[in-house]
């Protein structure tokens, strides 16, 4: 693989304030990251949902406030992604069970209004706050977490090291989430 050789230590990468809590989770992400997705690829035989589950975690400890003490990350990271994981074998397990009824299949087949409006604002929203965010950072985030690409083909692909497509995307998951709660504080 062709690494760029970096200059710039990641944590230097933007002027943006940061909260300790995005500070942590980027922490736990570049240490734990690849030992969390071997984790849940055995759990769930399928390296895309093991990296989705990841995520999913990742923007759990994002969205939890400053205050929240957690003891030890690395047990809470792992203990939520092994909660994540039953659940998400649950849900294959009532789909593989649903019957399948041709005649009463139709309601998903129209959203309702109102989903499509929230559906599509919602979109609307993190094409905005991706386009605030440095080409590269946004490219890799979408590359991964939209397209469902692996780090190592991302990295591939941007010509960059591993290391800094995660540091990319886990940038990106804490931007979209400052963004979010800047949307969700009422003024």
């Amino acid at each position: 693989m062709n690494a760029v050789p970096q200059t710039m230590d990641p944590s230097e990468a933007t002027g943006a304030p940061r909260g300790r809590r995005a500070d942590q989770v980027v922490a736990l992400f570049r240490e734990h990251n690849a030992a969390l997705v071997a984790f849940l690829r055995v759990r769930l035989n399928s390296h895309a949902d093991a990296q989705e589950v990841a995520q999913e975690v990742y923007l759990k400890l994002l969205s939890l406030d400053e205050s929240t003490k957690i003891d030890s990350p690395r047990a809470f990271l792992f203990r939520a992604a092994a909660n994540l994981a039953v659940d998400r074998l649950r849900m294959r397990n009532v789909r593989a069970a649903a019957p399948v009824d041709p005649d009463h299949d139709d309601w998903h087949v129209t959203p309702i209004p109102e989903q499509h409006a929230s559906a599509l604002q919602q979109w609307r929203d993190m094409r905005e706050a991706l386009d605030e965010l440095p080409p590269k950072t946004s490219r890799a985030f979408v590359m991964h977490v939209i397209d469902g690409r692996d780090f190592a083909s991302v990295a591939k692909e941007m010509n960059l090291s591993e290391r800094m497509v995660r540091y990319h995307v886990g940038h990106a998951l804490a931007h979209c989430r400052d963004r979010r709660d800047r949307a969700e504080t009422p003024r």
